[in-house]
């Protein structure tokens, strides 16, 4: 971003509270108006995510997603409403989003992520945020996004619990990436998915909020990074964790050669 936008009137009312922060400011908002994020998914943690930075002013939101609405996203995926179901979740998002914002770009990409299309798509973003719900996605954005030096804002739920860390092995030491947590998916029978098992729906939208918090944190580089961090958070104990996490010099990503 070589230059920032000059803040309008209605802008300045509209993000006040982020204004009178010292660690934002008027330059930080505009920062803000002058980012580029990428979300995966636009269900559960997709939806309260892509409100929340939509609302921060994100200039130009991306979401990919070729899912339609169904009646059992509305427990959790509140970006929804019942008048949307069998429309695209792309338009749906549309929809929501103009309503919260519409300053906002909204980019859609009605697919699915796949190793054809991934680059393409990740390299016209500054910050992506994965909200997808299955591995081979996740270990797909994790490689594309250190490829690409993005940082990658990856959250996952399931029953009463979630995770998230942002990954950027590229800068290198003590920034590792997914693979040096999971160096390899798990079978595809060991781990349930959220229709097997359930998940609480208001746990999408701590794990979406938290990811909307780093995804602003990274464009602003402010506080301190989840790089070399995964919280984990246990909905039913009202408890947060936080594991240190090392660079594997034999990840098959981004260890030494």
């Amino acid at each position: 971003m070589t230059s920032l936008p000059d803040l309008t009137e209605s802008q300045i009312r509209r993000y006040a509270r982020h204004i009178v922060l010292a660690e934002i400011g008027g330059v930080g908002q505009a920062r803000l108006i002058a980012a580029r994020v990428l979300v995966i998914g636009a269900g559960g943690l997709g939806a309260p995510l892509l409100q929340y930075l939509a609302a921060a002013g994100i200039g130009t939101l991306g979401v990919i997603d070729n899912d339609t609405v169904d009646l059992s996203n509305l427990q959790r995926q509140i970006i929804h409403r019942t008048a949307d179901i069998g429309a695209a979740k792309v338009d749906s998002a549309r929809r929501a989003l103009a309503d919260i914002n519409p300053e906002v770009r909204l980019q859609t990409h009605k697919e699915r992520l796949d190793s054809g299309n991934a680059e393409r798509i990740v390299g016209g973003y500054d910050v992506v945020a994965d909200g997808s719900d299955n591995f081979a996605t996740r270990y797909l954005l994790n490689d594309v996004c250190y490829r690409l030096k993005k940082p990658l804002v990856s959250a996952a739920i399931l029953r009463f619990d979630g995770q998230i860390s942002t990954y950027k092995a590229y800068e290198g030491a003590g920034h590792p990436c997914l693979r040096c947590i999971f160096p390899e998916a798990p079978a595809e029978d060991a781990v349930p998915s959220c229709a097997q098992a359930g998940v609480l729906g208001a746990l999408a939208g701590t794990l979406g909020a938290l990811q909307a918090t780093e995804v602003v944190k990274e464009i602003l580089g402010i506080g301190k990074s989840l790089s070399g961090r995964l919280l984990l958070y246990d909905a039913l104990s009202a408890s947060f964790d936080s594991i240190l996490v090392d660079k594997q010099p034999d990840c098959p990503t981004c260890g030494s050669p």
